[in-house]
């Protein structure tokens, strides 16, 4: 398998992308809950966390492009959540859960150069720092069910 800049997680990029999808998922969360626009929780982001700011520009775009993906996309994005979450509606789920799935999502239709099993163990791994008890279950589920349904469609891996 041929490493991209995504996946090796001993690199510097790769630890810059988590921390950049820890901030995302934090500005998601002023966009959803503070009712803030995408850009406005993006520079409020930058304000409040001064001191831990994201340590490249490449790190701070990329957070920022999660963002602006996530929510221009969120018409194509909770259907899909909705079609691979047994039971469960978006709007029914946990808060951060939901953001993550979306942040996710996003990912593997639109971000090709991070394959699709890196996108689902830092989406897992977010949920077990920010979610509930079973949020990592319930990510991984959804997530798993998500990329088959990309395979069987014949999307890009």
């Amino acid at each position: 398998m041929t490493r991209t800049t995504g996946d090796d997680p001993t690199s510097d990029a790769f630890r810059g992308r988590r921390r950049a999808r820890e901030a995302a998922l934090q500005m998601l969360y002023q966009w959803e809950v503070g009712r803030m626009s995408p850009e406005e929780a993006i520079a409020a982001h930058g304000e409040i966390e001064q001191a831990a700011r994201l340590e490249t520009p490449e790190s701070e775009r990329f957070a920022a492009d999660l963002v602006l993906g996530t929510t221009a996309h969120l018409a194509e994005i909770d259907p899909i959540i909705a079609g691979s979450a047994e039971h469960w509606r978006p709007e029914r789920m946990a808060v951060i859960d939901r953001l993550i799935l979306r942040m996710a999502v996003f990912q593997l239709r639109h971000v090709p150069d991070v394959p699709p099993a890196v996108v689902i163990d830092e989406a897992i791994e977010l949920a077990r720092r920010f979610g509930g008890e079973e949020s990592g279950r319930f990510v991984n589920g959804v997530l798993d069910a998500v990329n088959r349904q990309q395979e069987a469609a014949g999307r890009p891996q």
